[in-house]
């Protein structure tokens, strides 16, 4: 496989504002519970870092540790990322060679198994196509480690937004709770994350001719210049053609739209495509959004093709995952491929583990043996009511 040219790599360090200078660690209180037994006590300071400047290669050499980030980091993080997304376009104009990946949704450890398969950045460059969170026990390790990789290597790696990158979504389907259960309730942390979701882009054009969303289609867009004024700095609305970006699907009985079962979006067929393609001289339709056994679906010819990258889905589905490595230009057959994996090792591992460990007493912030001392590891977590979390989670609803 080609991989993409080595460039001059821009500077890693980030500068820490005055918010930062006055945090401590006694900031964090404890999280009581509905039920009063269990009590959660925030400690989440996984490394020592200078207060002057923030540096990213220390944040990712923690987080592919599986280590959290302080809040205060996060804080940061998320307002420089804000600066640098809100001056991107709605599309995003982008070159092969590049790899697509499809939903995540807090499956860590097979994030970590994409970029074994596909590449570390910046030797690969990654166009990811939403839905980061919600499902999987690690969302705000995902999130965090995909954040730190688009400020040091801001043209090489690519966030699409998705339809659980919002706020009424994530507190229903346990992004929510994870942030309180591992920063605590008074954190403000899902706050930060979720306004910064708000300035993720729509879409993406790759080589011209590939059109690149979460979901799919809307009958209020017929060209990409409807997509270039919507006003993208928001809530996702209940209707409207920025919800239907993130929420429809394509369906192969169909010809024309029909409103989706979902309760947003619609459901499109190959009438539809084949106008949008036309009056936009695309070739191809790229997106996520839907759960596929075999890791990749292909619709009408390739003309829509969906791109899944969370295997054995909510880590009981079973499925396979893909992604879809773009060497050159389409028109060559062989300039491209669905590169099918199967779950990592440690993810299946991480599964069996939390499971088993439900009913333990294990104080739920030992660190004993975390190198940094005083930092929080979520491999070290299940307990209390996340237990609770764990026991009746992830119920699979495919609508989601």
């Amino acid at each position: 496989m080609r991989r993409a040219p080595i460039t001059k790599r821009a500077a890693h360090t980030i500068d820490i504002t005055e918010s930062i200078l006055n945090w401590t660690p006694e900031r964090s209180a404890q999280c009581h519970q509905t039920d009063k037994d269990q009590q959660f006590t925030n400690k989440s300071i996984p490394f020592h870092f200078n207060l002057d400047v923030l540096d990213l290669d220390q944040c990712l050499e923690n987080l592919y540790k599986g280590q959290l980030l302080s809040e205060p980091v996060v804080e940061q993080l998320c307002f420089r990322l804000k600066e640098l997304l809100i001056k991107e376009s709605n599309i995003v104009h982008l070159q092969s060679p590049i790899t697509l990946v499809g939903d995540i949704h807090g499956q860590f450890y097979d994030l970590l198994e994409i970029f074994k398969i596909g590449g570390y950045p910046p030797d690969t460059n990654y166009l990811f196509l939403g839905d980061y969170v919600d499902r999987g026990y690690h969302s705000i390790e995902t999130i965090s480690l995909l954040i730190v990789l688009k400020l040091k290597y801001p043209n090489r790696i690519n966030l699409i937004r998705g339809n659980h990158e919002s706020r009424q979504i994530t507190t229903n389907y346990g992004f929510y709770t994870e942030c309180i259960t591992k920063y605590g309730c008074d954190s403000n942390v899902w706050s930060l994350f979720t306004d910064l979701f708000d300035y993720l882009v729509l879409a993406a054009i790759v080589d011209n001719n590939l059109f690149c969303v979460h979901g799919g289609l809307s009958p209020n867009v017929q060209t990409i210049d409807s997509i270039l004024v919507i006003d993208r700095f928001k809530e996702i609305p209940h209707d409207g053609p920025m919800a239907d970006l993130v929420w429809s699907d394509p369906d192969p009985e169909l010809l024309n739209f029909r409103i989706s079962s979902r309760g947003a979006g619609y459901q499109f067929g190959i009438n539809v495509v084949n106008k949008f393609l036309q009056l936009n001289n695309f070739e191809k339709i790229y997106r996520a959004h839907q759960l596929c056994n075999e890791g990749y679906q292909v619709f009408w010819k390739s003309k829509v093709n969906t791109v899944w990258s969370a295997p054995n889905y909510c880590y009981r589905c079973g499925n396979k995952a893909s992604i879809l490595e773009i060497f050159d230009n389409m028109k060559n057959p062989n300039s491209y491929r669905f590169n099918v994996f199967d779950a990592s090792p440690d993810s299946e591992k991480e599964f069996i583990r939390l499971e088993s460990n439900i009913d333990s007493d294990f104080d739920v912030f030992d660190n004993s043996d975390n190198e940094y001392g005083n930092g929080t590891n979520w491999m070290d977590f299940p307990n209390g009511s996340d237990a609770k979390l764990i026991k009746k989670a992830p119920y699979v609803e495919y609508f989601m």
